[in-house]
């Protein structure tokens, strides 16, 4: 069940991606060859990099593909990794938490100002919304993680 939800996580985030990649793609060939430009071209690439990065966020902390310091970890004995391992993974969920509700006001701010794109003027809250969506991914995998932390073995 976890790995499935893991692989969701991922292939929403390639899928992103993928859009983002295509879009820079097209509004390159366009302005450079045909002298034309997409409206909107630039406002919503970043949006969707930002939607991207926060998904992407999900499966790093999950896989512990984050950066790490192992300076003051490498030389604790088992028991003391172990401690850190737990004290970080918790730590780790209480900041993704107050980053998904902070987010999620920021959602809402941004919807009841009436934000959007410059040329179509398209909203910009759904973006806003899809990447809180991320952020509440990697919360609720991070979350997962700590069960995960607690029952592994200890560390050599």
């Amino acid at each position: 069940m976890l790995g499935r939800a893991i692989d969701t996580v991922e292939r929403i985030s390639a899928a992103f991606l993928a859009v983002v990649t295509a879009l820079v793609f097209v509004s390159v060939i366009l302005r450079y060859i045909f002298a034309w430009g997409l409206p909107d071209a630039n406002d919503v690439t970043e949006n969707l990099l930002g939607i991207v990065i926060f998904w992407g966020i999900a499966i790093a902390s999950y896989r512990d593909e984050h950066i790490t310091v192992d300076l003051l970890w490498t030389p604790l004995s088992a028991r003391g990794k172990r401690i850190v391992d737990v004290f970080a993974t918790i730590f780790a969920a209480v900041c993704l938490a107050y980053f998904c509700w902070a987010m999620l006001e920021k959602v809402s701010d941004t919807r009841d100002a009436g934000v959007t794109t410059i040329d179509l003027g398209f909203p910009i809250w759904p973006y806003h919304l899809v990447a809180w969506t991320g952020i509440l991914a990697a919360t609720c995998l991070t979350v997962l993680k700590i069960a995960d932390v607690v029952r592994a073995p200890a560390a050599e």
